[in-house]
């Protein structure tokens, strides 16, 4: 096997990702909250799975990011390392820590991150935030624990914003945000969520960091992009931002093969001899 192939195949890591960004080499990021689905993502080839606080929405129907539970994250996070170790075990594993699991302080933090890494060996952890957090990165990340950084739109400060509008369209909220990058890359951080501001801007803190940027909302000139699975798959009918592209309406299938399912039961045709003992 070439350098090049061997590179493609083998796990990613931290350095992988800088040398993606190096040379030019877009990041693929989606989230995943199962075995399953985390089997099907490493085979297809995916750079980064997010075992995401999203789970909080898509995968337990609350409203916000907010609910879920730092050993409810532990729950999804070892499916799905179970999931890449079992496939080509080629995906980075990062994991959200959820809303005050690292905000009070960073002895917490770090206690936190530790439980994280230590309970189902995930690759990485991400935070949201910029400078007020900068020192729980660096306390995170001096200790061995990767950092991946999340800033614009950050869905745990949700009813700080009271909306899901883009961020960072003024100068002053635009200047601070790319201040906020460089400072997380200070503190130790291997990557950077930007979600939802405007493109040039996001492309203008891509050009200031060393480290890569993973756009959802972005624009294009980020090092990489990152999407909720459930909204590239249609499951969900009800969220159809314009950031999102769905690639297949699972939704109707599903729906349909449940209905034929339901249908070949009344009707006796299922099961058949052949399906029989």
């Amino acid at each position: 096997m070439n350098r090049s192939a061997h590179q493609k195949s083998a796990h990613v890591t931290t350095r992988r990702l800088l040398d993606m960004k190096q040379g030019g080499e877009k990041i693929s990021v989606l989230t995943a909250y199962d075995y399953t689905m985390a089997r099907i993502l490493d085979r297809a080839g995916i750079d980064i799975i997010l075992v995401g606080d999203s789970a909080s929405n898509v995968f337990a129907g609350h409203s916000t990011t907010l609910p879920i539970t730092i050993d409810e994250m532990i729950y999804h996070a070892k499916a799905v390392v179970r999931g890449v170790k079992d496939e080509s075990n080629r995906a980075m594993v990062v994991t959200d820590m959820p809303f005050m699991s690292y905000q009070l302080s960073g002895e917490e933090a770090l206690r936190n991150a530790g439980k994280i890494m230590k309970e189902h060996e995930c690759d990485a952890v991400k935070l949201e935030g910029g400078r007020v957090i900068a020192d729980t990165v660096k306390r995170i990340t001096d200790v061995g624990i990767p950092v991946m950084g999340h800033l614009g739109l950050m869905p745990q400060s949700i009813y700080k914003y009271g909306s899901y509008k883009v961020r960072a369209q003024q100068g002053l909220e635009a200047e601070q945000l790319l201040e906020d990058a460089s400072i997380l890359e200070q503190a130790g951080a291997f990557a950077v969520v930007l979600e939802k501001i405007p493109s040039a801007l996001a492309a203008e803190v891509t050009r200031s960091l060393t480290i890569p940027t993973i756009g959802i909302g972005a624009g294009v000139e980020c090092d990489g992009q990152v999407l909720v699975i459930n909204d590239i798959l249609g499951l969900n009918r009800e969220f159809h931002p314009r950031f999102v592209r769905q690639y297949v309406d699972l939704n109707t299938v599903i729906e349909q093969a449940v209905r034929q399912y339901v249908h070949d039961v009344q009707e006796k045709d299922f099961p058949s001899a052949d399906e029989s003992y």
